[in-house]
């Protein structure tokens, strides 16, 4: 118990010091605003934003920006109203669910970049609070198109919120060509040590 409660000390903690410190050394990207009804709402390029996701507000905003489209990261069980609120407001849904905590599959990051590429319009990826899923996807995006490097993409991650252990290893092991899952020793750290925070949202 003590073993763990260390582990997650030193683990959970560390992350969250580490991405208060980055916030603070790290202006938001230029074009950064508030949008009701949408946390975090910031652009990753000229095509995609990325942000927590929208209340039935914030989907309205989005609209009205001329968005197009919104790709959900979210894996969680949504219900149908939850689900119809973006295409009520007239835009295309892309589903793309990755797990609490977890990084995208690589065939996700290709679907999110023909999505990118093929929309007429501007993108909006979000996930649950906008930080870990959203900043992986964000991370592979932004190094597959040779926007940032991998140190670069994890630090505009971590500006926004802490993200999870495998998910800073993902994205500094990020190239232009691979986008491949940590290996099972740092996921297996890494899922133990957001139990708790995992658990907690479930209440």
């Amino acid at each position: 118990m003590f073993g763990y409660l260390a582990l997650w000390a030193t683990g959970a903690l560390g992350i969250l010091a580490l991405s208060h410190w980055v916030n603070e050394e790290t202006p938001p990207p230029a074009g950064t605003r508030t949008v009701q009804g949408i946390n975090h709402f910031q652009p990753v390029d000229g095509k995609l934003w990325r942000g927590a996701a929208p209340s039935e507000r914030g989907y309205a905003e989005l609209a009205r920006l001329r968005f197009t489209t919104v790709v959900d990261l979210r894996a969680e069980d949504l219900s149908a109203t939850q689900l119809a609120k973006p295409r009520e407001a007239g835009l295309k849904v892309v589903r793309l669910p990755i797990r609490d905590g977890q990084t995208p599959e690589p065939g996700q990051v290709r679907r999110l970049l023909q999505v990118v590429n093929t929309a007429p319009g501007p993108v909006f990826v979000h996930c649950g609070a906008g930080v870990g899923r959203t900043g992986s996807i964000a991370a592979a995006y932004l190094v597959r198109t040779g926007q940032e490097s991998p140190a670069a993409a994890v630090r505009l991650n971590l500006a926004v919120g802490p993200p999870s252990i495998e998910q800073i290893y993902y994205g500094l092991n990020l190239t232009k060509t691979h986008a491949n899952q940590p290996p099972l020793a740092v996921v297996a750290v890494s899922r133990l040590v957001d139990a708790p925070r995992r658990m907690w949202s479930w209440l």
